[in-house]
């Protein structure tokens, strides 16, 4: 079934009335539809409006707080810690974000912990958020144990996404938002959705098997094997253990336990880009690293090299103009 193709501002305004319907205020209906459109702008589907029907639901057992009232405990001169009372992970996050760029707007560096959230989508859209500001930022946050750790058959991690945002001048921003697994389970469930099958590399079945039929993947396989293994540890002890919140396996799990708050946790870094040099210099330099990368011979095969995030950059200027691939199930699901 082919997917229909509908315009960003409409899609939009169904998920925020979904949204609002399940409870929540127009502001943070808004907020939340922001950032699942911009997953969908960038191609990366997977954490975009598919996902409106798992936070309704949510919602509706109790599991996220439709009445959220957010607080900030300053932990010295360019820290916070930022509780977000079990609300949309999504608000929780911009204005998380909005938090800690005041901090290094006024100390140079800034870093806010924020603890009893929900799932926040691509961490990217915080990423720009900062990249807007001229702040450099760097985001992790911890998932549900889903991806196997290396040289194990059975999950204790989860995907334990980590962001970095350059500004640049007069470029677009770089923009590295990735998952510490081959990929995010949220690509699987898109593989689903769509009847495709996927790669072996992306998950394993209960005996820690590779399969290509998205439906038996019961956990996901690290990147880069050790290396993946080891960036999803250190994500989860500077999320989860430095604000004292759970890890590993403790985490409540995204699908089932509805009714229970997830009280996930991130951690935001942010820079100014005039941190130690003049903040032109730094933009400027940024610039000229790209046109650099962008003047590298390509490979066999490749027409350029692109910097991170430069591939979801060029495909949402292809959506904003002509509109988004939406899923028959979801855009009727939406539209019910």
């Amino acid at each position: 079934m082919s997917d229909l193709i509908v315009k960003a501002e409409e899609v939009k305004e169904l998920v925020v009335e979904k949204l609002i319907s399940a409870g929540l205020s127009h502001n943070h209906a808004a907020t939340v539809s922001d950032v699942l459109i911009h997953a969908d702008l960038r191609g990366v589907h997977s954490h975009g409006i598919l996902r409106t029907e798992h936070y309704v639901k949510r919602l509706a057992k109790g599991g996220i707080n439709a009445d959220s009232d957010f607080s900030v405990e300053r932990k010295g001169r360019a820290a916070a810690l930022f509780d977000g009372d079990n609300g949309m992970g999504h608000v929780i996050g911009k204005e998380a974000m909005d938090y800690s760029i005041q901090l290094s707007k006024e100390n140079g560096i800034g870093i806010v912990g924020v603890i009893n959230s929900s799932h926040c989508g691509a961490l990217s859209y915080f990423s720009e958020q900062a990249a807007k500001e001229d702040t450099i930022s760097m985001i992790v946050t911890q998932t549900d144990s889903a991806v196997v750790p290396f040289g194990g058959a059975a999950s204790y991690f989860g995907t334990n996404p980590i962001a970095f945002g350059f500004p640049a001048k007069n470029k677009r921003p770089i923009i590295l938002d990735m998952a510490t697994s081959n990929v995010a389970f949220g690509k699987v469930l898109h593989a689903r959705e769509k009847g495709e099958s996927i790669p072996p590399d992306w998950g394993v079945e209960e005996h820690g098997h590779p399969v290509t039929d998205p439906s038996e993947v019961k956990y996901l396989l690290p990147v880069g094997g050790p290396k993946g293994y080891g960036l999803a540890l250190a994500v989860d002890v500077l999320s989860g253990i430095l604000t004292g919140s759970a890890f590993g396996p403790s985490i409540t799990p995204m699908y089932g336990n509805y009714e229970e708050y997830r009280r996930l946790s991130h951690t935001i870094i942010t820079m100014d880009a005039g941190l130690f040099l003049e903040k032109e210099e730094f933009l400027t330099s940024i610039d000229q690293m790209i046109e650099e990368l962008h003047e590298v011979t390509p490979a066999k095969g490749e027409e350029e090299v692109l910097v991170p995030g430069e591939p979801e950059q060029i495909k949402q200027e292809k959506y904003e103009k002509h509109g988004i691939p939406v899923s028959r199930t979801v855009y009727d699901y939406l539209k019910s």
